[in-house]
């Protein structure tokens, strides 16, 4: 019973204090289910998450592991702390599967506590590339990674805290001029190239841009002061909380960067 504590979820308890870089071994039935059930209670729950504090918001994993492990030490492993990821699970790191097999145990054991958005990586186009594809096919195979697309293409786009923190991966969208347009986008979606679901996870702040700015990406735009400014007295909102950079201060006019993983994202 996937609801229960699932295996992965017991073995990777065993590997607190274990040296970096060691293999959970997990079944493929095991992780399917994970993917399964996890994108079942997805699917159940809104798709602009209103949540109450007290909770931790953590930013970019990127398949680093022993780095989420630490992080659980710190904060207090579920159900000691209740739990929002900003998206960015997967890729670059070596350990992308044990990443993301542990964050959807905690989401399956603890639904109304433990929280995931959706990154950028989280799309099949993006971490094709990057190192997830690989990791599954080399581990598994690629019918494996098609399941967690499945499961990534239902996650949730993004949260409000207490009705004044909105929370996403990316930033802010020049289409974006109510919540119900969040609301509105249908599950289970892929992430298109332009428009308000690829700027939640793509776009960026830029101190030096007034209004909207191209983006270095060569994905969705950058966003300045102002536009912030306006975004949150129209919605009586105090801060935006996101991830997608690495940033050396951990606030800028009202943005938030919480990247856990220290790698470019």
């Amino acid at each position: 019973e996937w609801a229960q504590i699932p295996t992965e979820k017991q073995n990777v308890v065993e590997l607190r204090g274990c040296r970096p870089g060691k293999i959970v071994q997990m079944t493929e039935a095991e992780v399917r289910g994970l993917c399964i059930k996890s994108r079942e209670i997805f699917l159940s729950q809104p798709i602009l998450l209103e949540l109450e504090a007290p909770l931790k918001i953590c930013g970019d994993i990127h398949g680093q592991y022993t780095d989420l492990l630490r992080l659980f030490e710190y904060g207090g492993f579920p159900p000691e702390a209740n739990y929002l990821f900003l998206g960015d699970y997967v890729d670059r790191g070596k350990q992308s599967l044990e990443t993301i097999c542990l964050l959807l145990a905690y989401k399956i054991k603890y639904p109304e506590n433990f929280f995931l958005l959706r990154g950028n990586h989280e799309c099949a186009s993006i971490n094709r590339i990057y190192g997830f594809y690989d990791e599954c096919k080399r581990r598994f195979n690629i019918k494996l990674w098609k399941t967690f697309t499945d499961c990534f293409n239902c996650l949730p786009i993004a949260a409000i805290i207490d009705e004044k923190i909105f929370c996403c991966h990316g930033g802010l969208s020049p289409d974006l001029q109510s919540m119900e347009q969040i609301r509105r986008i249908m599950r289970p979606t892929d992430v298109p190239d332009t428009g308000l679901l690829c700027d939640l996870l793509w776009s960026d702040p830029d101190k030096d841009v007034q209004g909207w700015g191209e983006n270095d990406r060569g994905v969705s735009f950058t966003f300045g002061a102002d536009v912030v400014s306006k975004f949150l007295n129209r919605h009586d909102l105090d801060l935006i909380c996101r991830a997608h950079q690495c940033i050396a201060v951990c606030c800028v006019w009202g943005c938030v960067a919480t990247d856990q993983s220290g790698s470019p994202c």
